[in-house]
């Protein structure tokens, strides 16, 4: 069980729903049938246009975009998929990262979709997970955008010490754990924050770390890729996924953000620029 009861299922499909509703553009809301269940995924922007896929990070669903969807549908044809196993429409089941499933599963997400090759964007956990589908899948994808990627850098659990500090002075909840790990907060962070603290109150992610990649294989990525990180990224060492990236990747990218924690926001133009130069 993903979730920790049906009540809370139904309270933050109910969210993710109302956010859904107040998407900014025209949307297509998409079922595709895979062997590990149905996956949700939210279409925008003109079908003759560019693919782009984008894939959320953990905890999280396609609302992750609803910032950036104005301005890349009017360039791209945007897929937000909804990662199996996490809190949005998609099938509860998590497939084994330690294998070929979560890529056999992205195939079929993209042949249901009709495409041969895209440009994929994935923060966190899906930014691992576009990582591992190129490394798994290098003639499918065109290039390739990491927004504070698992799979680089190793885990940090600094923040677990600052939840249990402010657990023992009474303070601790869901929306200062939320504040430690994503590293922003103010009126900004506050509809963000809403959401992580009604689905993690409800909601139980994944248990492992996310495998590393090793170097061998960042180096046999021969497209372009764009690696952005904050340095004050709580849940991954962002300053070893830097060097880890400008070291490996033949057409890489790197951008290190000061001041920046996990929650990578305001990103769009970066993003946009990116995969318009490269995707041909």
């Amino acid at each position: 069980m993903i979730y920790k009861s049906d009540e809370g299922r139904r309270l933050i499909h109910q969210r993710y729903r109302e956010r859904l509703d107040a998407w900014p553009v025209p949307r297509e809301e998409l079922r595709i049938d895979t062997g590990i269940g149905e996956t949700f995924v939210v279409a925008s922007g003109p079908a003759d246009a560019p693919p782009l896929v984008v894939l959320h990070g953990s905890g999280a669903n396609a609302i992750t975009w609803r910032a950036d969807i104005a301005d890349w549908s009017s360039r791209f044809r945007v897929y937000a998929v909804d990662l199996p196993g996490e809190p949005g429409f998609s099938s509860p089941t998590r497939p084994a990262l330690d294998t070929d499933a979560t890529a056999s599963w992205l195939d079929e997400v993209i042949d249901g979709l009709g495409l041969d090759t895209v440009a994929l964007a994935g923060m966190s956990l899906g930014g691992w997970t576009a990582l591992d589908y190129v490394l798994r899948r290098p003639n499918r994808v065109t290039t390739l955008v990491l927004l504070c990627p698992g799979g680089l850098g190793k885990h940090r659990y600094g923040w677990m010490v600052k939840a249990i500090g402010l657990w023992l002075l009474g303070r601790h909840s869901v929306r200062d754990m939320a504040r430690i790990i994503l590293g922003f907060d103010g009126p900004e962070a506050d509809p963000i924050l809403d959401d992580v603290e009604l689905t993690f109150a409800h909601f139980t992610p994944r248990p492992a770390a996310l495998p590393r990649f090793r170097d061998e294989q960042l180096r046999k990525v021969d497209i372009p890729v764009l690696v952005i990180v904050g340095d004050r990224d709580a849940m991954f060492d962002s300053a070893r996924t830097a060097q880890r990236a400008r070291g490996a990747f033949p057409r890489g990218e790197v951008r290190v953000l000061p001041g920046v924690g996990h929650g990578l926001l305001n990103q769009t133009v970066a993003v946009r620029d990116f995969v318009r130069t490269h995707a041909g």
